[in-house]
């Protein structure tokens, strides 16, 4: 029995010593675009030490690619979290049944205009918000212009810079500025920015790239960027103007993905994004506005642009006619054609100032000489 006692306790301290297994590290997979990565440099630590977790940050070009990701990926979810998803694409995103519906529990830091621009339903929580700008050097130009018709003027005729709204965010959100500025007409308002030779290009670095090397003195950029300059260049060069009809507000949401695997930690995220822990360093990597109202906008700030008249369209509206106006305006700046011809109006009003010419010009011949004949008869 002794010896019985004695292998019994050998065998309970090799248990003792043998390892145990450790519990696998949670990891929660966040999609975003490639220029959010340095505002989540600084936030991801800190959100991974508190709550002991593993945050997988993909990055996938700008927000249309990463929603179409998660199109393809949508019978399979491979990401948690997606960050980066703006009113432009809002719509296209809920109908597409990617996302998971999520009211924060801090939701109430969130202002309720914004909200209410956004998405009510919280398919997508708010997290940033800003105003595309015309941004202009302060060394070439004394009285910017105020308003989006000015830049339709003679004394701006090839100076203004633009990005292109098939791959530029910024460029998209100047093509919906003007078509909730000018409605049906706004086809009619680029052919005269065409005629007053507006310069396009792919992207914002190449437009803002020409703009800084004095190639231009009129670029699209955002109502921050002279924050921006001041605080990387401590250069007060640059200025942005709010217009008199308002600037194109862009807000920015994070969700839920649709069959997200770690659901618990997923809402843990959102609520962490609107946090002022996280929001504090948004300003100065995203150069956009926090949606938390208790945090304290960085001095830099002062140099920035405010805008009064936010101008927004619809997100259902954008989704509707969003390819139909890529197509138009590509019809109109690439091919050459003309609002008239786009619009189908071309041939069916030219066609029947012809027919009508036609026929109304002998009718009348005819008719005065019929005239004097119906005279005589009368007397």
């Amino acid at each position: 029995m002794k010896k019985l006692g004695a292998f019994l306790a050998v065998l309970l301290l090799l248990g003792l010593l043998v390892p145990k297994p450790v519990a696998a590290e949670e990891t929660l997979t966040v999609y975003s675009y490639d220029s959010i990565e340095w505002w989540m440099k600084e936030i991801v630590p800190l959100f991974e030490q508190k709550y002991g977790v593993k945050v997988n940050l993909v990055l996938i070009g700008d927000a249309g690619e990463v929603l179409n990701r998660l199109i393809l990926e949508k019978d399979n979810p491979q990401a948690d979290v997606v960050v980066g998803i703006d009113n432009s694409y809002l719509a296209k995103a809920i109908d597409a049944g990617v996302l998971e519906p999520y009211k924060p529990a801090n939701a109430d830091v969130i202002p309720d205009w914004i909200v209410e621009k956004f998405d009510p339903t919280y398919h997508l929580t708010p997290y940033d918000y800003g105003f595309i700008a015309i941004n202009y050097r302060k060394d070439m130009v004394q009285n910017p212009p105020a308003s989006l018709e000015d830049l339709t003027k003679p004394e701006w005729k090839g100076k203004l810079i633009i990005e292109d709204p098939r791959t530029s965010s910024p460029g998209m959100a100047f093509l919906l500025w003007t078509v909730a500025v000018y409605g049906d007409d706004w086809l009619y308002y680029w052919e005269k920015l065409k005629e007053n030779d507006v310069q396009i290009v792919k992207g914002w670095s190449e437009a803002w790239g020409a703009f800084s090397e004095g190639e231009y003195p009129l670029v699209l950029s955002y109502a921050t960027s002279p924050a921006a300059t001041v605080y990387y260049d401590n250069n007060t060069n640059v200025g942005a103007v709010a217009f008199r009809e308002g600037n194109y507000l862009q807000i920015e949401g994070a969700g839920i993905v649709k069959g997200a695997r770690n659901r618990e930690l997923a809402e843990k995220f959102i609520e962490f994004l609107i946090s002022a822990e996280a929001q504090e360093k948004l300003p100065l990597n995203q150069w956009m506005y926090p949606v938390n109202g208790d945090v304290e906008l960085p001095e830099v700030f002062q140099y920035a642009v405010k805008v009064d008249k936010p101008v927004a369209i619809d997100s259902r509206e954008i989704e509707t006619n969003y390819e139909t106006w890529l197509k138009q305006w590509t019809q109109l700046m690439v091919e050459g054609k003309s609002p008239d011809e786009i619009l189908g109006k071309t041939t069916t009003e030219t066609g029947g100032e012809t027919d009508n010419t036609g026929i109304c010009g002998p009718a009348l011949i005819v008719g005065l000489a019929v005239l004097p004949l119906l005279l005589r008869r009368r007397r």
